[in-house]
């Protein structure tokens, strides 16, 4: 079999929540088979990954392979964007996900359905590899890169809930906390502006923006979302809405066609939380603490990602 003559790092987090039944071994072997120059990279912290793909990117090399779930990605997705500086620039190598967390939204995204030895041949089987360049969002007031999405509210407060589940792991321990946060879960009060332009000033559920058509591997909260259009896709989710009924409502994309969620577009998304508290707010998964507004800007054409060939 020839090989794709470029380089590619591997960064691996042994820690993710599924890659117990995924060898890194594996994934190194399959690449060996398609690339030149392959290396392997471990995370040993939280955090460890954004600085191994910023070496990786600063060392010049064509690819980097996130093996991990979609935190390792998003992580993978920041040092490689800032690699050469504070501002997220595009250029450097491409980056590539194999599954091995519990949701794999950013991997669903653009791979769907097919296996990762798939993803791996079909990346790097031809003489130079489909790289396509993919939106990514920065919020203003952490100057932080978002991959997959960034949510208000319900989403926010579950993963703070999912932090003290210690016994349960993978999505069963994600499921038991929204479970338990729409026990007592209430709306926040909020004001929502797309482009300068207020969309909705009162109770919010959750306030979605991406990025990715999926969170938490099968929710399908932007479900109109285009990963390379130039703009960001925001749900509002309103306090119209019976909380209990969005998981199920999510599941397909049908929140939508209720009245009681909006849904648009636009280059610059403001959240504000009005009473004064704490806005409950997390991006790729991370909770963020202590502010009352968060606003993000998208950054089109940011990121280098290896692709299928034709449609993903």
């Amino acid at each position: 079999m020839s090989h794709w003559a470029g380089t590619a790092v591997i960064v691996a987090n042994d820690r993710a929540g599924g890659s117990g039944a995924l060898a890194v071994a594996d994934v190194a072997a399959a690449c060996r088979a398609l690339v030149a120059d392959v290396s392997v990279v471990r995370t040993a912290y939280p955090g460890h990954a954004r600085t191994l793909a910023a070496k990786a990117a600063q060392d010049g090399v064509d690819a980097v392979i996130a093996v991990g779930g979609d935190g390792t990605a998003s992580e993978v997705a920041h040092g490689l964007l800032t690699a050469t500086g504070a501002e997220p620039r595009p250029g450097g190598p491409a980056l590539l996900c194999v599954p091995a967390g519990t949701g794999n939204s950013f991997y669903k995204e653009v791979w769907k359905d097919r296996s990762w030895h798939e993803s791996l041949a079909a990346a790097f089987g031809a003489d130079r590899p489909a790289v396509r360049l993919l939106d990514t969002a920065r919020i203003e007031e952490t100057q932080e890169t978002v991959l997959l999405g960034a949510c208000s509210g319900l989403v926010a407060e579950a993963l703070e809930a999912a932090a003290g589940l210690t016994r349960l792991t993978g999505r069963a321990r994600y499921q038991q906390a929204v479970a338990s946060t729409l026990k007592d879960f209430a709306p926040h009060p909020a004001r929502v502006a797309v482009d300068g332009e207020v969309i909705h000033d009162g109770g919010v559920i959750l306030a979605n923006v991406g990025g990715g058509r999926y969170r938490g591997g099968g929710f399908l909260v932007l479900p109109h979302s285009v990963l390379d259009d130039g703009l960001l896709d925001v749900c509002v989710v309103t306090s119209a809405l019976d909380p209990a009924a969005l998981p199920g409502l999510t599941r397909e994309g049908r929140h939508v066609e209720r009245p009681e969620v909006l849904y648009r577009r636009g280059r610059r998304i403001e959240i504000e939380r009005t009473d004064g508290a704490a806005l409950p707010f997390e991006r790729d998964g991370e909770v963020l603490r202590g502010r009352t507004r968060y606003v993000l800007d998208v950054v089109p054409a940011a990121l280098p990602v290896l692709c299928p060939l034709g449609p993903s």
